[in-house]
């Protein structure tokens, strides 16, 4: 099925604001750089934070498929998956135009926890945790959901520190700590 004209403006602004930022990224840029007038903007979108709300669900949708779906072809065991997330983020920080976690950078631009953009990170944020989650039940994690928080900060940890760019492997580091923390919840 050919994808409508909404879906096309959103999959275009998506790689806009992930470049540029969604503050710095105003109407007139998304017009010259996406090809559609404000008008057709408008059209689909009340506002541009609308557009913002659309463009963090199909970036959450294409992210969490993309890294689900790796970290399931790099392990084949639940202990081996919630270690494989950080070879499968490895591959995305050298990725062409890796400019960190949308979401991360959705939140910080919009800090207001009831603001809809906000809330739409947030809410990819806990899908993330979900499955990591069920991966550490599996495993047998004496205590999964700390686990999985504590997981987790190493992962968003090596997100900001790969953006920042002030280390070789942020992954990496972050792995070797997953496995001492790993080896702290789940008995072999």
């Amino acid at each position: 099925m050919r994808p409508s004209k909404r879906d096309q403006l959103v999959r275009k602004a998506l790689d806009v604001f992930y470049r540029n930022g969604f503050h710095a990224t105003g109407m007139d840029m998304l017009v010259v750089e996406t090809g559609v007038s404000k008008t057709s903007m408008y059209k689909y979108f009340q506002n541009k934070e609308e557009l913002i709300v659309a463009v963090l669900q199909l970036r959450d949708e294409n992210f969490r498929t993309w890294f689900i779906n790796r970290i399931e072809e790099l392990a084949s065991t639940p202990e081996g998956k919630l270690i494989a997330l950080f070879d499968a983020l490895r591959e995305w920080f050298v990725q062409p135009g890796f400019c960190g976690c949308m979401f991360i950078n959705a939140s910080a631009e919009y800090q207001n926890l009831d603001h809809p953009i906000h809330m739409q990170a947030a809410s990819h944020k806990r899908l993330v945790f979900e499955y990591f989650l069920g991966l550490a039940k599996d495993a047998g994690a004496s205590d999964p959901s700390t686990f999985v928080r504590q997981l987790l900060l190493l992962k968003e940890g090596a997100i900001v520190t790969a953006h920042l760019g002030h280390t070789k492997d942020p992954a990496g580091d972050a792995k070797f700590a997953a496995q001492a923390l790993a080896a702290n919840y789940i008995a072999k």
